[in-house]
């Protein structure tokens, strides 16, 4: 805005108490002060705004120092102090105390273009002003031309900027609404409403903002909710109030965990709003259609809410939108051709929701946009050819659909974009040429589509790449290992997961130094682990699935590294683990499974404390000392199955482990009674060991509990009848055991066997998020698949389909009794063995 100075006097952040004597007060916008000070000659016309400040600063200083100064000092500087030789206070200062000689009120302005009117700041002039005359030290010369700028404001005509009482009337009904349901007293008053009061101007209360003449125009009421550990269930009618102030421009009202569907009525009382924000909320049901008779909108927030329904093509109706965030809702059916009409658009997002069929060609209009995010819904169909007309464009995720056909070509031709998401779709063809002419290009992914032919090498000429992703789930795509790279960016990410890329890691990686992120999974890699790679400062290493062979190098846990996953399973690595494997402190997710290691399991990794995950199955670990992981409180992973581990089971892990595989090594003794503290365990594999004890006093008691299988063990005892407790149960394999006893009728009240669960979950792979640059990063971790015994063969049944089979096996034990007849009742089983090697039913 022209003539802001946003460091003026440093006062950005400094607010002045609330007038005492409002009869003297008024607001004035500190351009029609200067500009008076200007007809009156007291500044030239040249003077910057800045130059009030000094006036500012001037009178500070007077008033406090008591020091003598001339008016006529050079405009535009500060006025030089004469006695102390103290610097000038200058507001906003350490150790700064309220202005006597002028009382400020400076507000700073939220700055968006719906506040295009808004004043940079707002001064509050008190009658106290005239206390500048009255110093010990007065020069005779200096009299009159204080006298002639006191005379020069009392002269001002200025109207009265006081809110009109309506408006106080329905900002104090909403403050009583609130104060209401969450029965609040005077005591408990806080930020913004403890500035709220019958006896002061509504323009001067916090989060309120009003016009030059007096009417309120902005209200943030972002964040008001009182924070309770059961909160109230909040509607929006308690905004109902508000909706009489038809001077609105500006309405926040987000992250305040509103319920409930929005009646529309109140919109319609609105005429003026240019930014309205409904964010974050648990608002539901469809959109009011008398939003989109907002014609004056330039932003619009809706995100993160639980919106349903269609658009429709009363959309087009919002011509003056600038920014349309419908992102994170429930919202369904194909976008309106009308979108074409928002020509004024520059952000455009409407990620994760389900909205589905094609991108109208009239997406081509938008060539103001900078910002489209249609990622993570339904969308199919080719990528219109219209996008090449949005030469503004710089961000476009367009990733997580079921978009096919080519990418467009004319995508290389939009000169500004500096990212470009396309992954986790069904795009087919080449990869275009014509990408590399994308001189701006910082984050390209192309990965898990069904894309073809050989990946362009000249994308790694691309100057500013930072992140490049392609290959994958689907992926047809050939690399050229002929290729001599000369990497001319900087890459911090690349994944290239099924590639074809053969014989050793390719040593032109290197030469990114700032790398950060590396997925090489799925290829054709053979040979060592190189030195080279082991001393960079990576992140992330993903090489499963290759043929690497040797032992892990030591310098890849070198002291001061930030190594939060390696992923190296399936391979064929061998030799011990290197002991300074503890030094990986900030090590998350450990996955060696599959490979040839073998010794013991060093002790230093009771250093990671950090650990989510670790699997070292399908090794040759022996030994029957095992690290301390009991102070990784984050570790719900943990695999030491099908090893050679002997000796008691270890418990030498956090209680908030949820999935514990160590079957098939040789495990013996007793089962730890403090396995029963595992109260979050979803998953207890221990089959194949030659464990002993009483089942009844060792059973888990998580209440989460989907799969316990106990299988070819030692186990005496009994069934007991709290087994029917675990109602998510799905796979009870205590087959190959010594329980003796009868089969308890309250085993056929297992709810999870009983009928299929309604909500399929994830229970198949554990998923993270990592950041890079401020997006998500998803880190999928299969689970291994469950060996069960299948008509008398052993099968894997993958953790995937946990959702759909459910498993009972009490074979070959010693029980006996009837069969229960409820039995039945267990309709949901795939598989039922309760077959027996003597005749004891």
């Amino acid at each position: 805005m022209e003539g802001c100075d946003t460091g003026c006097c440093g006062l950005w952040a400094w607010r002045a108490p609330q007038p005492v004597l409002p009869d003297f007060s008024f607001s004035l916008s500190l351009k029609y002060i200067f500009r008076r000070l200007r007809v009156f000659g007291l500044v030239g016309s040249g003077t910057p705004i800045s130059g009030l400040c000094n006036w500012i600063k001037l009178f500070d200083q007077f008033h406090h120092n008591k020091t003598s100064f001339r008016l006529g000092d050079a405009e535009g500087e500060a006025p030089k102090e004469r006695g102390s030789g103290a610097a000038p206070l200058v507001a906003g200062s350490k150790g700064r105390q309220p202005l006597a000689g002028v009382e400020l009120g400076f507000v700073r302005s939220n700055w968006t273009r719906s506040t295009s009117k808004s004043l940079c700041y707002k001064v509050e002039l008190k009658n106290r002003i005239k206390k500048f005359i009255e110093p010990q030290q007065t020069t005779m010369a200096t009299i009159p031309q204080l006298l002639f700028f006191f005379l020069l404001l009392n002269s001002i005509s200025i109207p009265s900027f006081s809110c009109p009482l309506h408006h106080k009337q329905e900002l104090l009904n909403f403050k009583s609404n609130l104060t209401t349901i969450f029965n609040l007293n005077q005591s408990d008053y806080y930020y913004p409403f403890n500035s709220w009061s019958t006896n002061s101007d509504c323009c001067s209360w916090y989060d309120v903002r009003c016009s030059e003449t007096g009417t309120v125009t902005e209200l943030n009421l972002r964040y008001i909710m009182p924070l309770d550990d059961n909160p109230a269930s909040v509607f929006f009618d308690i905004f109902t109030p508000l909706f009489h102030i038809r001077s609105l421009e500006q309405l926040d009202i987000s992250l305040n965990r509103l319920v409930g569907e929005i009646p529309g009525d109140g919109f319609g009382n609105l005429t003026q709003p240019v930014h309205l924000d409904l964010s974050e909320n648990n608002f539901n049901g469809s959109i009011p259609y008398q939003i989109f008779g907002l014609t004056n909108l330039r932003y619009l927030y809706m995100n993160d809410n639980s919106f349903e329904g269609n658009l429709g093509p009363e959309l087009g109706k919002l011509q003056n939108l600038e920014l349309l965030d419908l992102s994170n809702n429930s919202l369904t059916g194909n976008i309106p051709k009308e979108i074409g009409n928002l020509k004024d658009l520059e952000v455009l997002d409407f990620s994760n929701n389900f909205f589905s069929g094609g991108i109208p060609d009239s997406i081509g209009n938008l060539k103001d946009v900078r910002h489209v995010d249609f990622s993570n819904n339904s969308f199919s169909g080719g990528i219109p050819d219209s996008i090449g007309n949005m030469k503004n464009l710089e961000f476009v995720d367009f990733s997580r659909n079921s978009f096919s056909m080519n990418i467009p070509t004319c995508i290389g031709r939009l000169p500004n974009i500096t990212t470009l998401y396309l992954s986790h779709n069904q795009l087919t063809g080449l990869i275009p040429s014509t990408i590399q002419n994308l001189s701006k290009l910082e984050f390209l992914s192309l990965q898990d589509n069904n894309l073809t032919g050989e990946i362009p090498t000249s994308i790694f000429n691309i100057t500013t790449l930072k992140s490049f992703s392609v290959g994958g789930k689907g992926s047809e795509l050939i690399w050229n290992n002929k290729a001599k790279i000369i990497s001319k960016g900087s890459l911090s990410s690349l994944s290239m997961p099924s590639c074809g890329i053969s014989g050793q890691i390719p040593e032109w990686i290197s030469s990114n130094t700032g790398l950060s992120y590396l997925d090489l999974s799925g290829n054709k890699l053979e040979g060592p682990f190189p030195n080279w790679l082991a001393k960079m400062d990576l992140n992330t290493i993903i090489l499963f699935d290759n043929r690497l062979t040797g032992s892990i190098p030591q310098h890849l846990f070198g002291a001061g590294k930030f190594l939060y996953i390696l992923h190296l399973s399936r391979n064929n690595f061998s030799g011990e683990l290197p002991e300074n494997i503890g030094n990986a402190t900030s090590m998350e997710y450990l996955i060696l499974s599959g490979n040839n290691f073998s010794g013991q399991i060093p002790m230093s990794m009771s250093n990671m404390d950090n650990l989510k995950l670790l699997d070292l199955s399908i090794n040759k670990f022996s030994g029957h000392d095992f690290p301390d992981l009991s102070h990784a409180s984050s570790l719900i992973y943990l695999d030491l199955s099908n090893n050679e581990l002997s000796g008691k089971i270890p418990m030498t892990f956090s209680t908030t482990i949820e999935f514990l595989y160590l079957g098939e090594n040789e495990f013996s003794g007793h089962l730890p009674r403090n396995l029963t503290k595992l109260v979050s365990l979803q998953h207890l594999d221990l089959h194949d060991n030659n464990i002993t004890g009483y089942f009844q006093d060792v059973l888990p008691q998580s209440p989460y509990l989907r799969v316990l299988v106990l299988r070819n063990n030692s186990f005496e005892g009994f069934i007991p009848t709290t087994i029917s407790n675990f109602s998510n149960l799905q796979i009870l394999d205590l087959s190959g055991n010594n329980l003796s006893g009868s089969i308890p009728l309250e085993i056929t009240n297992l709810t999870s066997m009983i009928e299929a669960p309604v909500h399929m979950s994830t229970s198949g792979s554990i998923v993270d998020y990592i950041f890079y640059y401020g997006r998500p990063n998803e880190m999928r971790f299969d689970i291994e698949d469950l060996i069960v015994n299948w008509k008398n063969n052993f099968q894997g049944l993958s953790s995937h389909s946990l959702d759909i089979y459910s498993l009972l096996d009490l074979s070959n034990n010693k029980i006996s009794g009837e069969i229960p007849v409820s039995l039945g009742n267990l309709k949901s089983l795939k598989m039922l063995n309760i077959s027996v090697t003597t005749d004891n039913f």
